[in-house]
C-alpha cells in the first residue's frame, strides 16, 4: 500500500537570469506600499495647497476691505512718527502725509499676508511629513492581509500543503482573495496527493512485469541448446523490454523531478559533469566524437543523483546527435553572476531557432518521431528541464553557429 509522501520544500528563488536583461531604472518601480503612501500623502498635499490658497485669498480680501476707508489729515504743525513707517516724519504737507499713510498701510497689509503665507507653508510642510508617515503606516495596515496571504503561500510552497489562510473580517475583496486561495490550496493538495500515490503505484505495477519478462528472457537465452532463431527472437525481445524499462524509468523520474527537492546537499557541478563524461566516453570514442572542456568548481545545494541525470542527458544527447567526422562536445562548468552554470556545446546538424522549444517537450525530437529511433526514448531534455526547475534553476538552448546546440543550465548557489 502506497504511503502519502511529505510535500517537498521549495527551492531558493533564482536571483539572476543570465538570459533575461535587467530592468532599466529599478528605482522607478516602487513597491505597492510606497505607491499607496505616495497616493495618501499626495492627496493630503493637494488638499492642503487648495485650502491654503483659499485661506490666503479670503484673508487678502478681508484686509483689503478693512483698510479700504479713505482718510485725510488736516491742520498744521502735525508731527507723526512710526517705527514701521519712518518716512512719515519727513512729510512736508498734508497731501504728502496722506499719501505716505496709504502707502504704509498697503505695505503693512502685504507684510501680514506674506507672513501668513510663509507660516502656512511651514505648517503645511510639517503636516505633509506627518501625513506621509501616517500614510505609510496605514498602507502597511491595509496590506497586512496580503502579507498574511504571502506568508501562507511561502509556507505552502515550503513544506505544508495543509496550511490555510482563513482570513477573518468583512466580506471584502481581500477576504474573497484569501478564500479563493484557500480553495486553490485544497485542490492542489488533493491533486498532489493523488499524483504521489499514482507514481508510487505505477513504480511497482510497471517495473514488476518488466523485470519478470527480462528474467525469463535471460534464462531462455542462457540455454545453449536453444535454436538460433529462438535466440535471435529472444535478443530482440530483450532489447525491446530494455527500452520499455528505460521508458518507464524516464517517466517516473520525470514525474518525481517535477516536484521540489526535499533533501539538499552540497554538490559540485564539475564532479557531476566529469562523471557524466566518463559514462559517455566509450560511446563517444566509438562515434569518433572528442569530449573536451574545462570544468571549474561550482558547488550548488541539491540532489546529486538528479543533477547527474541532467549532465548525463545533455552529454549523451550531444554525443548521439553529432556529426560523423571530426565531431566534438565541450562540457564547461563555471560560476557566473552568483550562479553555477553548466554549458554543453556540440557540433551537429543545423537546428532552426523555432525548433528549440519543441526539443524540451516529451517524446519530441528534431524532425523525427518517437517510434523507430535508437537514440533514446525522447525524455532526456524534458527530465533535464524538470530537474533544473526543481532546483530553482533553468535550462536554455540556442543554435550554435555552424551546426549543433549550446545548452546552458543555471542553478542558484
Amino acid at each position: 500500500m502506497a504511503t502519502t509522501p511529505v510535500p517537498p520544500k521549495a527551492p531558493p528563488k533564482p536571483t539572476w537570469d543570465p538570459w533575461k536583461p535587467e530592468p532599466p531604472f529599478p528605482w522607478l518601480r516602487p513597491t505597492i506600499r510606497i505607491r499607496l503612501t505616495l497616493l495618501y500623502g499626495g492627496m493630503f498635499l493637494i488638499a492642503g495647497i487648495l485650502l491654503l490658497s483659499i485661506i490666503y485669498l479670503l484673508a487678502a480680501q478681508a484686509l483689503h476691505e478693512g483698510s479700504g476707508v479713505d482718510f485725510s489729515v488736516t491742520g498744521s504743525n502735525l508731527q507723526l512718527a512710526s517705527d514701521t513707517c519712518p518716512q512719515l516724519s519727513g512729510a512736508g504737507s498734508n497731501d504728502q502725509l496722506n499719501a505716505m499713510l496709504k502707502e504704509c498701510t498697503a505695505a503693512q497689509r502685504q507684510h501680514a499676508l506674506d507672513g501668513l503665507l510663509s507660516r502656512s507653508l511651514m505648517a503645511l510642510l510639517g503636516l505633509a511629513v506627518i501625513a506621509f508617515a501616517f500614510g505609510y503606516a496605514m498602507a502597511g495596515r491595509v496590506l497586512s492581509p496580503l502579507g498574511r496571504i504571502t506568508r501562507t503561500a511561502r509556507a505552502v510552497a515550503g513544506s505544508d500543503l495543509s496550511r490555510r489562510i482563513e482570513l477573518d473580517g468583512p466580506d471584502d475583496e481581500l477576504k474573497e482573495l484569501a478564500d479563493t486561495f484557500d480553495d486553490m490550496l485544497e485542490r492542489l493538495q488533493r491533486a498532489f496527493t493523488a499524483q504521489q500515490r499514482f507514481v508510487g503505484n505505477a513504480s511497482h505495477e510497471l517495473r514488476t512485469p518488466l523485470a519478470i519478462n527480462r528474467t525469463l528472457l535471460e534464462v531462455h537465452l542462457s540455454d545453449p541448446g536453444a535454436p538460433v532463431e529462438l535466440q535471435q527472437l529472444g535478443k530482440t525481445l530483450l532489447a525491446t523490454n530494455e527500452r520499455s524499462e528505460q521508458l518507464v524509468e524516464g517517466l517516473l523520474l520525470l514525474a518525481r523531478s517535477d516536484n521540489q527537492i526535499v533533501e539538499r546537499k552540497p554538490v559540485d557541478l564539475a564532479e557531476v559533469a566529469s562523471q557524466a563524461v566518463d559514462q559517455v566516453r566509450g560511446e563517444a570514442d566509438l562515434k569518433g566524437v572528442e569530449v573536451r572542456g574545462e570544468r571549474a568548481p561550482a558547488v550548488v545545494q541539491g540532489n546529486g543523483v538528479l543533477l547527474e541525470r541532467i549532465a548525463l542527458n545533455l552529454v549523451q544527447n550531444a554525443v548521439r546527435y553529432n556529426v560523423a567526422d571530426d565531431g566534438w562536445v565541450e562540457v564547461v562548468t563555471e560560476v557566473r553572476h552568483g550562479q553555477a552554470v553548466l554549458t554543453v556545446s556540440n557540433t551537429g546538424p543545423m537546428v532552426p531557432a523555432y525548433e528549440i522549444d519543441n526539443l524540451f517537450e516529451p517524446f519530441r525530437r528534431l524532425r523525427t518521431e518517437r517510434t523507430g529511433s535508437d537514440k533514446g526514448v525522447g525524455l532526456g531534455l524534458s527530465i533535464a528541464r524538470s530537474v533544473a526547475r526543481a532546483h530553482g534553476g533553468h535550462i536554455a538552448a540556442e543554435p550554435r553557429e555552424g551546426g549543433g546546440l549550446v545548452m546552458r543550465v543555471a542553478l542558484p548557489i
